[in-house]
């Protein structure tokens, strides 16, 4: 399905991805602009699994905030946290797989997401201000300016590579290859 291409993507797996089995769920993490969308759904293409865009599940009030250039608080992600974290129970409860796309920004909110269960994954699509910037730039459609960057990488705070599920990818490669690779480490994964 994956072949993994060692020399190609920068891949990194946390302690406690290599020391699990596959995971079940995957959640495509990463700042506005950096490629959640894209790279989530040529995942699920190859993966055959079901992927949710974490930004239809936002409430209304939340998108005309980031619409007018306005950062959200805690309290005005926890609703949109909180359908993201129903929706992985009920996969997990169903037996079944499943991609979501989120900012996951903070380790609180990836820790209400996926209740430090083993079976989900953070794939964190990593890079820089000047690297993620003009993706962001030319997007066209999407309610989040560009100007909302800075508040973006304010509010990250990045997983940790010991306590937390994860794979980091590097956002300045080719994105089907990127796919290709985190599907090919996956697969590399004991069941």
């Amino acid at each position: 399905m994956c072949n993994i291409d060692q020399q190609a993507v920068p891949v990194s797996l946390s302690r406690r991805l290599r020391q699990g089995s596959q995971p079940r769920v995957l959640i495509v993490m990463g700042v506005s602009g950096c490629g959640k969308s894209t790279v989530a759904q040529l995942m699920a293409g190859r993966l055959g699994w079901p992927v949710i865009e974490g930004d239809d599940l936002h409430p209304a009030h939340n998108i005309a905030k980031m619409s007018s250039g306005i950062p959200l608080t805690d309290g005005d992600r926890a609703p949109w946290l909180e359908r993201i974290a129903r929706q992985v129970r009920e996969w997990e409860g169903t037996g079944q797989r499943g991609i979501v796309t989120c900012s996951a920004l903070k380790r609180k909110y990836r820790e209400h997401i996926g209740s430090g269960s083993h079976d989900v994954c953070f794939v964190y699509l990593k890079g820089g201000r000047d690297d993620i910037a003009p993706r962001l730039g030319q997007r066209m459609g999407h309610f989040m300016p560009a100007t909302m960057l800075d508040s973006q990488f304010a509010t990250l705070e990045e997983p940790d590579m010991d306590d937390e599920v994860v794979m980091v990818l590097d956002v300045n490669a080719a994105q089907d290859h990127l796919a290709e690779q985190a599907c090919a480490h996956l697969s590399g994964l004991p069941v």
